[in-house]
């Protein structure tokens, strides 16, 4: 008989408080990284279940101040959305040029054009 306490699996109950994700960092947020002790390309981490685009930034060592915008999946995501298992984020600095900013809706067009 097993003792109710007893962990047949250790590694079930991790999986239940972790999820595994891949992330990238462009630009100067590659140096921010590196001098905060992280790497910046296709990092894989294992993150809480249940944290945001925000804790991430937190566990990073960065300020959302750091981050312009970032891609969950391919699509741009505010700060505070749940970060999934297995989910693949880009984090991109303020200032990275290209008019591709406004399609994608990092940054409001100018409307007055």
């Amino acid at each position: 008989m097993t003792p109710p306490n007893h962990k047949t699996d250790a590694g079930t109950e991790d999986n239940e408080k972790f999820i595994k994700i891949t992330f990238n960092a462009f630009s100067f947020l590659q140096k921010k990284l590196n001098k905060n002790g992280f790497d910046y390309y296709n990092v894989t981490q294992k993150i809480p279940r249940g944290s945001t685009i925000n804790d991430l930034l937190a566990r990073l060592k960065l300020q959302q101040k750091d981050v312009e915008g970032v891609f969950l999946n391919g699509l741009i995501k505010p700060f505070d959305t749940v970060i999934q298992d297995g989910d693949r984020l880009g984090l991109l600095p303020p200032g990275t040029p290209g008019p591709y900013r406004v399609m994608l809706g990092i940054v409001k067009g100018d409307k007055t054009k």
